[in-house]
This record gives structure tokens, C-alpha cells and sequence, in this order.
């Protein structure tokens, strides 16, 4: 079959009518950055049904403005945690937790395919696009940059970036309970149970103090500076404010959020790693830790020269695309999870800031390469950046939606600049 078709077949099996699953049996509900990425995709076929994902998205919106990082529309007793783990009291029942602020660079890319079409649809997202990037700048910026108080805030869930903060988690007194990822996929490519202890300690200090995120952030037992979300938060400012824009908006208050998102990069720059770097925000202390998450600079037009020469170091090391971490780390594992591997979704966004920061043979060079990932093996989650061995869940949705809007697009033209 034409990867073009396949790709589009894959986000309609996906499809639950109005959100759409990353995919079946190891992730059975609707996450919160994988949506917006259907939603990317989906624009490029059905611009109504990509205005849906985010409509669906955004109506399990709290009221403080975070939108959770999963929404569980119905049942399913063989995914773990549920909704009874989290108990957060919502209807319908979410977690407690956010995901990387991605919407609103993606409502731009949808909105730009077709302006028109578009502008109502986006003007009825736009106040709670609002509502939560105030939500971040209020309660997970105040230290300066994005925060997370879970790993899997991140997105990034187990890299090394998290290291030191999960450190300091004792998950030694969770209880028993029975995991579902392992039965999906490979044991050895997800996190260990001594990790995932500690996640779920995470998760049940929050249902302890009711889901109040001041005491979270001040309390809880996990709060790191994430450069990843800082720099995806700063850039969906950004873009929101050209949605606003177009909308006839005053964007006069997230102009603000910008400013001081910037001024706060300092903060993450690590000298002695010559990068950008997650710093727990208990003691200061720096992860050490080169990642992706360095890399989303790009996106935020952050990149300096120290930065380009880690990346160049890092991206010739391997075959595929950028990997997750530093190959020449000795946490470097090509096939677990975040501690290695190349993500087609991450190397898309890295390439909208490559892109659009003039680097355009960059651009190429990694929209070839995760294409090729694609063409040999298909549509999965991740894939060993030196082998090429696909990793994780397959017919995976963000990956068929980043082949229709990006990966698989003007492929002579990215053989050409290699």
C-alpha cells in the first residue's frame, strides 16, 4: 500500500469519532500532545475532523486552565493507571497531570493550511488555548522556566534528564498493582519497575493533597525545570499570538509570557555541558544530561553555536535522526523508550524550528532520514537510531501524521541535500 494511504488509514482506525488513540491496546485512551498531532494530520485530508481533535481536546479542560495529559472517554479495565489511580473527580475522568503545550503551534499549521475554513473554528479554541498557556505562566513558570512535578509531563517520561529529580521519590510504599505496558510491547524497551514505583508515588501524592497544583509544586516530591516544555511553551506563545493576531485579539498579555520565558533560558543553560540542560528546581542541581529536549531550542529560535556543535556531535553519531540522548552517554540505550532512541514526532518539531530558523539543509537531512526509518519498517512509535530497529507500538498515529505533514513530503528534494 502507498505509505500516503496508509498513513491515513492508520489515523481513521485510530479514530474513536472526535479523538483518536496513539494507538490500540498499549495506549487506549486520548493523550493529550498525540491529539494535536492527529489533529496536524488529520488537516491534511479532513480539516473539519482536525478541528474536532481539538475541540474534543479542550472540552476536558480543567478550571484552572490545564488541559490533562489523558482523558478517559470510556472504559478499559487493561490500562494501568486508570482513572480509579488517578481519582481526580472529573467528568469524564481524567489524569491529573498536563503534556507538552503543543496545541497551539499545531492550531497555526492547521489554520494556515486553510485560513478561511478555519477561522471560525479557531476562534472558538483560541480563549482556551488562552486559558491554558496562562494556567502554564501562572503556576509552572514561576520559578522561571517550564516545570514539571511528573516525568510524564514531559512527554519524555523515563530520560535521563529526570534522573536526579526521581532520585529523590520514594516509591518504596505504592502498593502492588499490575502493569499493562509490558504485555504490549518489549519489556526491556519500557521503564523499570523500580521507575514506575516511583510514578505512581507521584500520582498518589497529588490524589493526597486533592490535585491542588500550589501544594504540588511546593510540596510534592518531583519538581525539575523541563527545557523541552520551556521551549515548546515559548514557541506555542509565539504562534499564539499570530492566532491572536489574526483574530483581532489583544495578545498584549502573552507577548508578556514570551518575554519572560526567554529571559528565563539562562536559568537552563548548562556551561559545563554546553547546552541547555533540566535542572532540579529543589536544589538547583543541573541533570548533566545532553537530550532532545536541548534540541527543541531550535523550535523557540534558541540555538547558539555551542548548541549547534552538540547537535551536529550527537546527530553524526548515529544513523537515524536525533536521539534522545547522548550516544556517547553511558545511559545511552538505542532501544528504551527515551534513553536512546530517534521519535519521528520529535524530529518534526525540531525541524519546524530548523526550518524556520534558515537551516533548511538540516531540515532536509533529518526529514530524509526519519522518512527512511518510515519507508523500511512502517508507522511505529520509535525506532533505534543506529539499526533502525522499529521500537514500540506500531501504526502509531503520530507517526502516520507526521509522514502526511512532513516526513514523507518533497522526499527528492531531501535526497538532494545530502
Amino acid at each position: 500500500m502507498n505509505l500516503d494511504n496508509k498513513a491515513r488509514e492508520i489515523l481513521r482506525q485510530n479514530d474513536k469519532g472526535g479523538y483518536t488513540l496513539p494507538t490500540h491496546g498499549l495506549y487506549p485512551y486520548q493523550w493529550n500532545w498525540d491529539s494535536a498531532f492527529a489533529a496536524w494530520g488529520f488537516a491534511t485530508f479532513d480539516l473539519p475532523r482536525a478541528w474536532d481533535e481539538f475541540d474534543t481536546l479542550f472540552a476536558s479542560q480543567w478550571d484552572t486552565g490545564m488541559v490533562p495529559h489523558i482523558i478517559f472517554h470510556e472504559p478499559d479495565p487493561g490500562y494501568f493507571p486508570g482513572p480509579d489511580v488517578w481519582a481526580t473527580g472529573q467528568s469524564p475522568e481524567t489524569s491529573g497531570i498536563t503534556q507538552p503545550p503543543v496545541a497551539a503551534t499545531l492550531a497555526r499549521q492547521v489554520w494556515e493550511m486553510d485560513k478561511t475554513a478555519g477561522q471560525n473554528r479557531l476562534a472558538k479554541l483560541y480563549p482556551k488555548m488562552v486559558a491554558w498557556h496562562r494556567w502554564w505562566h501562572h503556576v509552572r513558570c514561576i520559578h522561571g522556566p517550564a516545570a514539571i512535578t511528573h516525568p510524564w509531563e514531559s512527554g519524555r517520561d523515563n530520560c535521563p534528564d529526570w534522573d536526579i529529580g526521581m532520585a529523590g521519590v520514594d516509591g518504596s510504599g505504592v502498593g502492588d498493582y499490575t502493569r499493562r505496558d509490558t504485555g504490549h510491547v518489549d519489556p526491556s524497551m519500557r521503564p523499570t519497575k523500580a521507575e514506575y514505583d516511583r510514578y505512581i508515588a507521584m500520582v498518589q501524592f497529588g490524589v493526597s493533597v486533592g490535585w491542588d497544583q500550589s501544594r504540588i509544586v511546593a510540596d510534592g516530591p518531583f519538581l525539575m525545570a523541563d527545557p523541552g516544555i520551556t521551549f515548546i511553551l515559548l514557541r506555542a506563545h509565539e504562534d499564539l499570538i499570530v492566532l491572536g493576531d489574526a483574530l483581532g485579539e489583544d495578545t498584549t498579555e502573552i507577548a508578556g509570557w514570551a518575554r519572560s520565558l526567554r529571559a528565563a533560558l539562562p536559568q537552563i543553560w548548562n556551561p559545563d555541558l554546553k547546552a541547555y540542560d533540566a535542572r532540579n528546581l529543589r536544589d538547583g542541581q543541573f541533570a548533566g544530561v545532553l537530550g532532545s529536549g536541548a534540541f527543541l531550542a531550535y523550535l523557540a529560535d534558541a540555538g547558539n553555536p555551542d548548541l549547534n556543535a552538540q547537535l551536529a556531535r550527537v546527530w553524526d553519531a548515529v544513523q537515524y535522526g536525533i536521539p534522545s540522548a547522548d550516544p556517547q552517554s553511558p545511559m545511552f540505550d538505542p532501544r528504551k523508550y527515551w534513553r536512546g532512541p530517534t521519535w519521528p514526532v520529535v524530529n518534526a518539531l525540531m525541524a519546524i524550528g530548523l526550518r524556520d530558523s534558515g537551516r533548511s539543509d538540516l531540515e532536509a537531512r533529518l526529514r530524509r532520514e526519519t522518512a527512511q526509518l518510515i519507508q523500511k519498517h512502517g508507522f511505529f512509535e520509535y525506532f533505534d537510531p543506529i539499526d533502525s530497529t522499529p521500537c514500540g507500538g506500531d501504526d502509531f498515529t503520530w507517526t502516520a501524521a507526521i509522514w502526511l505533514t512532513w516526513a514523507g513530503n518533497d522526499l527528492e528534494q531531501a535526497k538532494g541535500a545530502a
